[in-house]
């Protein structure tokens, strides 16, 4: 991530938006049960607003210095800090209640590389599992926050598609002006 990047990411004010607007919002009526799953955690802003809600948490994080980062920070709580790959998980079949991605599925790289994580995503859940996450709509000032960064914005309008092709049900993508927000099931 570029520096305007982190340091927008890493700011109280969005930790402020996270908690009061966008969690809210995304996990309206959903039940992620007692074993969690974070993809992408960054400086875990989010991660802190959930390990109070979980039983167990687990983050997955491709960076090595921020998953380094968040293992230091983090020792001694119910949360596990694992350094990987989402379109690779390294969890068995049907190990979380529940998973979720907050705004980072526009960091990986290509379309192939986000279906494989939406189908990573399906097979370490759990029947009746939910997926749920928010992220930004493309635009030219989320492009500018991302210059020198790794930018593949999803689109809202053909996600519901994707996640069916990974095997998800029961799907609601809700979009405002500059975020969507999606939850979805593994049936």
């Amino acid at each position: 991530m570029n520096w305007l990047h982190q340091k927008v990411c890493r700011s109280e004010r969005w930790r402020r938006r996270v908690a009061s607007e966008l969690l809210p919002w995304t996990l309206r009526g959903v039940e992620l049960g007692d074993d969690l799953l974070e993809i992408g955690p960054g400086p875990g802003i989010t991660t802190d607003l959930l390990r109070s809600s979980s039983r167990r948490l687990t983050v997955l994080e491709i960076e090595s210095a921020a998953a380094d980062a968040l293992q230091e920070r983090l020792k001694d709580t119910n949360v596990r800090v694992v350094h990987g790959d989402g379109a690779a998980m390294p969890f068995a079949d049907g190990s979380f209640t529940g998973v979720v991605a907050f705004t980072m599925l526009h960091h990986v790289s290509t379309t192939a590389a986000q279906d494989g994580l939406f189908s990573e995503t399906r097979r370490v859940l759990r029947p009746g599992g939910v997926f749920a996450g928010f992220d930004g709509v493309d635009s030219l000032l989320f492009r500018l926050i991302h210059l020198g960064d790794g930018y593949a914005p999803v689109d809202p309008n053909t996600l519901g598609t994707r996640l069916q092709a990974a095997g998800f049900t029961d799907l609601t993508i809700e979009q405002d002006r500059r975020r969507f927000c999606f939850r979805a099931r593994r049936p």
